[in-house]
């Protein structure tokens, strides 16, 4: 099973048009349902770390999902909602090159006021299907995320309904599924926060892990009873050890003129005039970093199918002419912002099964 089948099934048994359930999952009991998504938490950590998380646990699991390539927020949580892998949605990473900008990149998280959120991103979220069909469809996460051009281009259709604090997410879940049909999406970021500052297995991810069964602790105590409550995940995260900076000490940046994605799923611009080098550079690539990482030219990744089956026109002028996927524990810094990335104890964004297997639960409130 994929991240990209979750909502498409719990949509599916609220009645609405043209969901598949791909997961095969037993109609709503009351027309209620409510997605947990903890950003960061892979399924590693669930089996690693378990006694940590006891209410999450003691749900039912659906077993370990694969998120979506790369292994990152912007692109997972569009795929979740639009239940479309990435090369028909077109958010291929962190960051990609705005095709004939002059060399603009494109942060999905920060965006960018000259890109149009629903140019970029022009498939229909499941959201937007689910209100337009009669499903009350709400979004509960912190304030600052309201007007985001990602929450434009991912998360349409849905009333964002601001919480700050513990007791408001609460309350405003419990709010969005008074009537029924309903759909609540409630998103935290604290496991993936202390992942990147302390790492995995540092005494604030251990805290954050406590503090997100909490979270699901208390939803399940008060959401309305029969409500059908799921918990999945974006990606995994590991630490690093070894930092490559690119184009320091290295041929890296031969020929290369942009360098966009994360450290570890990168992508490669070359300049215009030198797009037919893709080859040269992806050899180049290959015999400096060996087994630390896959370097793929853009057919390549394409035919590989990373990306899905489908990679609309738009998404294959957006993916690097070579892309360099991290192995083991190993990440690659771009020059420019060195000093913030190698503080970055947790990195995901790889191939890896801790960065890209992820959890699902679920559980009835009684």
């Amino acid at each position: 099973m994929h991240l990209a089948d979750i909502a498409p099934s719990i949509f599916s048994t609220l009645g609405v048009p043209d969901s598949q359930n791909r997961m095969d999952i037993a109609p709503s009991p009351t027309g209620r349902e409510c997605l947990f998504l903890i950003d960061g938490l892979g399924a590693s950590a669930i089996k690693d770390y378990g006694d940590l998380l006891p209410n999450i646990s003691a749900m039912l699991s659906y077993g370990s999902l694969q998120t979506s390539f790369p292994s990152t927020t912007a692109t997972a949580l569009t795929t979740l909602t639009t239940g479309q892998l990435p090369g028909a949605h077109g958010m291929l990473g962190y960051t990609v090159r705005v095709p004939r900008s002059g060399g603009r990149i494109l942060n999905a998280l920060k965006w960018d006021e000259r890109v149009d959120p629903l140019m970029w991103q022009p498939v229909p979220t499941l959201f937007e299907i689910a209100q337009s069909s009669g499903v009350t469809v709400s979004h509960i996460a912190a304030k600052r995320y309201e007007n985001s051009g990602f929450t434009r281009a991912a998360f349409r259709g849905a009333e964002y309904k601001g919480a700050n604090i513990l007791s408001d997410l609460v309350n405003e879940a419990k709010k969005a599924l008074t009537s029924s049909p309903s759909f609540a999406y409630v998103y935290v970021n604290d496991v993936d926060v202390a992942g990147h500052s302390d790492g995995v297995g540092s005494e604030k991810w251990l805290a954050a892990l406590t503090f997100v069964d909490s979270v699901a602790e208390s939803l399940i105590a008060r959401l309305p009873r029969g409500t059908r409550f799921w918990i999945t995940a974006d990606h995994g995260m590991i630490n690093a050890e070894e930092k490559i900076v690119i184009g320091e000490n290295n041929p890296l940046l031969d020929s290369v003129e942009t360098v966009a994605g994360e450290p570890r799923a990168r992508h490669l611009y070359l300049p215009a005039d030198q797009a037919d080098r893709a080859d040269e550079v992806a050899r180049s690539w290959r015999d400096f970093l060996g087994e630390r990482a896959d370097i793929y030219t853009r057919q390549e990744v394409i035919d590989a199918g990373y990306f899905g089956e489908v990679v609309t026109e738009d998404s294959r002028d957006r993916i690097g002419d070579v892309l360099a996927i991290a192995r083991g524990n190993t990440v690659l810094i771009e020059a420019e912002r060195k000093e913030q990335e190698s503080n970055m104890v947790g990195h995901h964004g790889g191939l890896s099964d801790t960065e890209k297997l992820i959890p699902l639960f679920s559980c009835e409130v009684n």
